[in-house]
């Protein structure tokens, strides 16, 4: 097993402990510190994700975003793995999809539409002091970097994570990206890059 597959199902083997009100507590600290960044709180555009399961909670800060007349962007995952987006029109208009995900119910603006974003909130692990992420492997978020790239797009890249999730060193491979900041209910913490 790969270093990054150790490390992934250690992160989640500890996500798999936490209760519901756990996860709910922490998503109400994170979208409040989250806000107060000033790569969020100046956008615009927020390319984001629906949060599921035991992840760092996304939805409180979504409508936040929302409210505060942020055209936010969620992906729709493809089937070879690549995202198309949509725009988020509040949680009622979010349809259940496949491996368990959630999505826009809205018209698709196509893979570079992500292209438009000020910020990128990207799901994650785990993150080091470098601002290395570990992602779950699937590669969707690896065509989005390196599409971002391409186009040369530069927006904020930002990971929502636990406490326990910004760790000493994340294994990497070439085509690994590091984010500027990570968001955990401790606060935001920001790298050079």
């Amino acid at each position: 097993m790969s270093r990054k597959n150790t490390l992934r199902g250690e992160l989640l083997a500890a996500r798999r402990l936490l209760t519901r009100e756990d996860v709910a507590e922490a998503a109400t600290v994170l979208a409040r510190e989250a806000l107060r960044l000033p790569e969020l709180a100046g956008a615009s555009t927020v390319a984001a994700y629906v949060s599921v399961g035991s992840e760092p909670g996304t939805r409180a800060l979504l409508d936040a975003l929302r409210a505060r007349g942020v055209r936010v962007l969620l992906p729709v995952l493809l089937p070879d793995n690549d995202l198309d987006w949509a725009l988020y029109g509040g949680a009622d208009h979010l349809v259940p999809a496949a491996r368990g995900l959630s999505e826009p119910d809205g018209i698709r603006l196509g893979p570079d539409s992500v292209l438009d974003a000020d910020a990128v909130l990207l799901p994650g692990l785990a993150v080091d002091g470098r601002g290395m992420r570990l992602g779950r492997g699937g590669g969707s978020y690896d065509r989005v970097l390196a599409r971002l790239a391409a186009a040369g797009a530069h927006p904020a890249l930002v990971v929502l994570l636990y406490d326990d999730e910004v760790v000493a060193r994340v294994p990497e491979e070439p085509h690994d990206h590091p984010v500027d900041a990570v968001v955990t209910p401790a606060g935001a913490r920001r790298f050079s890059v």
